[in-house]
């Protein structure tokens, strides 16, 4: 790493490699370009850099298996009257009016965002997923509370997807809105005609929340850039793309399955760790 030669930077390029190698007097002179053409044949890009992060959560393979199998199996079970459901939360959408507007792209310029704003408050996009459809039931609120995602939760159990199921197997994450504690016990209360079964995902991984897909899509297609006369604006745009993504809905290609999670954390053999030390 830079730090560990003496230099202040938190990655590597090639010039500042030129750099180091002559400084430690390793070579009189070099090119960038040179050192670009040797890490190339290496397959070496030390300028770039991947975000990863150690399972946290005591039961991580029991609880994500449950959940991977739950999506591989999603059309199956679906066909024995049990749905398959992930529902998160987009919190703290913000309703920015950029200063100056937006104007259309045009020969040799790209669209054109005012860099400075103005904010008309924030919403919360509460969001289902229909694993085997891929289909969204989606709605906007001004908070996240416990009781609003109970109002969410009853809006769900009294639509089209869960007529005539025997089982809906409710994916969620461990976050606050979703109260772990209380949230039983209330759907036992509700006497609903089918059977609730709730699935809760590993401690800090939602990136197994087939639900966060639906969300980068979004923020990518409608909230980049971001430029909302206000919040009802902002409602109604995300609103009517998700409706449009419901009229021709394709499942999530998921590919990380059950068998993937257990091959990658399978116990290593004893010589392979002795080799890697």
């Amino acid at each position: 790493m830079p730090r560990e030669s003496g230099r202040p930077l938190s990655r590597w390029s090639a010039a500042e490699i030129a750099r180091s190698a002559i400084a430690k007097r390793i070579v009189t002179a070099i090119a960038p370009s040179t050192l670009t053409r040797w890490l190339r044949e290496d397959h070496i890009k030390p300028w770039q850099h991947r975000s990863w992060q150690q399972p946290t959560d005591p039961r991580f393979l029991q609880k994500a298996t449950a959940v991977l199998r739950l999506y591989e199996q999603a059309h199956v079970l679906a066909e024995h009257g049990e749905v398959v459901v992930c529902v998160d939360e987009k919190t703290c959408i913000q309703a920015l009016k950029a200063t100056g507007g937006v104007t259309a792209s045009q020969p040799d310029k790209p669209m054109r965002v005012g860099a400075r704003y103005t904010r008309h408050g924030i919403l919360n996009l509460f969001t289902a997923l229909w694993v085997h459809k891929g289909e969204t039931l989606a709605r906007c609120l001004e908070r996240k509370r416990f009781v609003d995602f109970q109002g969410f939760c009853q809006m769900l159990f009294g639509s089209l997807w869960c007529q005539d199921i025997r089982v809906l197997h409710l994916i969620l994450d461990n976050g606050p809105t979703h109260a772990p504690k209380p949230i039983k016990p209330w759907i036992r209360s509700l006497c609903l005609p089918f059977n609730v079964r709730i699935h809760w995902l590993p401690i800090n991984a939602s990136w197994l929340d087939q639900v966060e897909l639906v969300f980068s899509t979004l923020q990518r297609h409608v909230l980049t850039p971001r430029h909302f006369e206000n919040r009802e604006e902002l409602e109604t745009q995300m609103l009517r793309y998700l409706a449009e993504r419901n009229r021709h809905p394709k499942p999530i290609a998921w590919s990380y399955t059950a068998a993937t999670l257990r091959k990658q954390f399978a116990p290593r053999p004893a010589v392979e760790l002795a080799l890697r030390s």
